[in-house]
């Protein structure tokens, strides 16, 4: 569910007309539903009472630190992959010992700001990094805890981009591995190598991964426990789908259904890394059509968006529904499906100004007549939207805005040229 509907033909969020938005903000702009923000995360936490639960909102979805503050004040922990992610929740006001940092490649740099925060888990991605992050500890008298990503080799069935619980992928260590690192690191001083993180990768659509993963990975933690070995938590990572297409993924509850009774009784904290199931639902970018092309019997609909602001059809081919802001009431529905099959559509590809043949939203789409300066919607792009924006064709970063019932603000103001340029110029 998300607060974004059709009321007599013209879609608000929430309470707002977002062409009330657009005429005040100018086009491309992201437009964030707090109530739906919310909504969502209150979903996930009530899903999983049933266990000691952390839900660590991912930061990389969506990273601004407005959205991070709403998150903070309800309980969300975050889970981090940069240092300036660590420093987007410092900023916002988290809880640090709410906070885990992954990733492969983390620098000395970010690893003592970690430490001296605290957070309270580093998931350790290898030997080298742990080795590492023990000497740092050591080194500023910083003692942490650390969690050790396992690959349960168990692929979700996403696009291989996204993929990230195989044995062959760069992150963690395979489960054989698994035992020897515990071995060799698992009783430091300066840092508690207590918990197992797993993380299958993106966008599975299904619960049945994650159950699997959670069945290979409980025999490691029950045999570290016999050898000694405290293991107090369970990181499940992220991955949760979102409703890109209405109806076609699991619901926090469902998710729960088949996490909760494997992990009962098990003495196990839960963590879990949700992005996209809060955000993306929680977002859409709104854009202005430029013109209407045909070529050959290919019609063109381009609009002022681009790749460069929504890079996932792009590089993911990834779905996003995509309707009028303003429409006949008869199309005043938003079932987001790419199966439409209503007479007085139009197929059309939905494409962007960048010089780039990959810069496009949708290919062949049905969707309603639009004319020149109609506004488009394109939904559920609350996550990895803004926060994979670039300035390619040196194009400036669209606005965000935040919808919060009847009232609406700019919470990251339309980029300018001259702040565009402004790192290039002489100090």
């Amino acid at each position: 569910m998300d607060y974004f509907k059709y009321n007599k033909g013209e879609l608000f969020a929430e309470d707002v007309n977002v062409e009330k938005i657009a005429q005040m903000v100018g086009t491309p702009v992201y437009v964030y539903s707090k109530a739906t923000i919310l909504d969502h995360f209150e979903k996930v936490k009530r899903a999983f009472s049933g266990l000691d639960t952390t839900v660590c909102y991912s930061i990389k979805a969506c990273g601004n630190i407005n959205i991070l503050k709403i998150l903070a004040g309800a309980g969300s922990g975050f889970d981090i992959v940069s240092g300036g992610e660590l420093y987007r929740a410092q900023q916002a006001g988290a809880d640090m010992k709410k906070t885990v940092f992954a990733g492969v490649g983390k620098t000395d740099e970010e690893i003592i700001a970690a430490l001296k925060a605290p957070i309270g888990y580093f998931n350790i991605e290898s030997e080298a990094e742990l080795e590492n992050l023990i000497a740092l500890a050591k080194q500023t008298g910083k003692k942490t805890k650390a969690a050790l990503r396992v690959n349960p080799d168990v692929d979700p069935k996403t696009h291989k981009h996204i993929t990230t619980g195989t044995k062959e992928a760069k992150f963690g260590v395979d489960i054989e591995r698994a035992g020897k690192v515990f071995e060799q690191f698992g009783k430091n001083e300066y840092v508690n190598l207590c918990a197992i993180h797993i993380h299958l990768g993106s966008g599975g659509k299904t619960i049945d991964p994650y159950c699997e993963a959670i069945k290979k990975i409980l025999p490691l933690i029950d045999t570290l426990r016999s050898k000694g070995f405290k293991i107090e938590a369970l990181d499940l990572g992220g991955g949760y789908a979102a409703d890109y297409q209405t109806d076609t993924v699991p619901t926090a509850a469902h998710y729960a259904q088949g996490i909760v009774p494997l992990l009962k009784d098990k003495n196990l904290k839960l963590i879990l890394e949700p992005g996209k199931s809060i955000m993306a639902n929680a977002g859409l970018l709104l854009t202005k059509v430029l013109y209407l092309k045909q070529g050959g019997s290919k019609k063109f609909v381009i609009v002022d968006a681009g790749m460069n602001d929504l890079i996932r059809p792009s590089l993911y081919e990834a779905f996003h529904f995509i309707w009028p802001a303003k429409v006949e009431e008869k199309f005043s529905f938003l079932k987001r499906t790419d199966k439409l099959d209503i007479k007085g559509l139009e197929f059309v590809d939905v494409v962007g100004p960048i010089c780039e043949a990959t810069d496009f939203f949708a290919k062949d789409r049905a969707i309603p007549p639009v004319q020149r300066g109609d506004l488009i919607s394109i939904f559920t792009a609350g996550a990895y939207g803004f926060t994979m924006a670039s300035n390619y064709n040196a194009r400036p970063l669209p606005a965000e805005v935040l919808v919060d019932g009847k009232n609406f603000k700019v919470i990251r103001k339309r980029q300018s040229y001259e702040e565009m340029v402004a790192p290039e110029k002489p100090y």
